[in-house]
């Protein structure tokens, strides 16, 4: 059993699962970030613990494939090294696994200040999607209308 479980999970598995896989904690984030269901899976460990787990599971394979894992930190020398880097599925794939984590770490905060400064639901979740799909612009975007709205803006928050 374990084994078919092992061959099941393929790098591409991985990848469309993690994706389908957070949809549902940006649905709750986006239609009801004061819920108590949004509290426990979103804005708590889980989400970040399904995703590392993945993350390490990736390693492991890189590992297993005889992948060197210094490499990986020749992408701070040049940019064809980080075009190398990425045609590698396993180290691509933990980019991606790391973009999603911290997409929606970033989400999950946003969507918690929002709640605390009152910001309209309806912008918060424009800023989300911007989030999802971008990243640091939804943060941007965020705090521009959190400066209007809630006339805050803390570089330390």
């Amino acid at each position: 059993m374990p084994i078919q479980f092992q061959e099941y999970l393929t790098f591409e598995n991985i990848y469309l699962w993690a994706n389908i896989g957070v949809l549902p904690f940006w649905l709750l984030l986006i239609f009801s970030p004061k819920s108590r269901i949004t509290q426990i899976l979103v804005n708590s460990v889980i989400a970040p613990l399904i995703l590392a787990s993945a993350y390490v599971y990736v390693i492991y394979q890189s590992i297993l494939l005889d992948e060197s894992l210094i490499s990986i930190f020749n992408l701070y020398l040049d940019f064809d090294d980080l075009y190398t880097i990425f045609a590698t599925e396993s180290f691509l794939l933990i980019f991606w696994l790391h973009f999603l984590s911290l997409s929606l770490f970033l989400g999950s905060w946003v969507s918690r200040d929002a709640i605390r400064y009152a910001i309209s639901p309806p912008l918060v979740s424009i800023c989300l999607v911007i989030i999802y799909f971008t990243g640091p612009l939804g943060l941007v975007v965020y705090w521009l209308i959190r400066v209007f709205l809630a006339r805050k803006l803390g570089f330390h928050d």
